[in-house]
């Protein structure tokens, strides 16, 4: 954690938060391409995060994602939350379509095996989630649907 990161929290619990994403999202790609993938707004915040690289399931593109990530068992936590939207953010239904993914981690790309945690590892993952971003639970409380948890690992 760092020093901007209760800063982090309290902004990722307005509602009016997600109206900001792209340009959230604008700065986040300007930050990589100057650092290299090295910097991200998650960096800055003190939270911790990777950098997840998949094909877009319908172009087959690589399409890069910033992604709070939760260290937890040798590998990150990852949660479509997109915020607590009615829906999952696209990198979710990319990532369930391919075998392919990728990581980048401090500057550092590499192959990633994933799983879809399910029931109690998921309720686990979710609390150790929550530990370290409260504002999932918000997020939760917003949506109607179940938001996703990934558990990615260096393949």
């Amino acid at each position: 954690m760092g020093l901007l990161t209760p800063i982090a929290i309290r902004l990722g619990s307005t509602t009016w938060m997600p109206k900001l994403l792209p340009q959230v999202v604008w700065l986040d790609k300007q930050l990589s391409r100057a650092s290299r993938g090295r910097v991200t707004v998650l960096d800055i915040a003190g939270l911790p995060n990777v950098t997840l690289i998949v094909p877009g399931r319908k172009s087959g593109i690589p399409r890069t994602t910033p992604l709070l990530a939760i260290p937890h068992e040798g590998g990150w936590l990852i949660a479509g939350s997109y915020f607590g939207a009615p829906y999952s953010p696209a990198w979710v239904a990319n990532l369930r379509a391919t075998e392919k993914a990728r990581l980048r981690v401090k500057g550092e790309e590499f192959d990633a095996h994933w799983s879809e945690l399910e029931g109690e590892d998921r309720a686990r993952a979710w609390q150790a989630m929550l530990d370290h971003w409260p504002n999932y639970a918000l997020y939760e409380q917003r949506s109607n649907r179940t938001i996703p948890v990934f558990h990615v690992r260096r393949a």
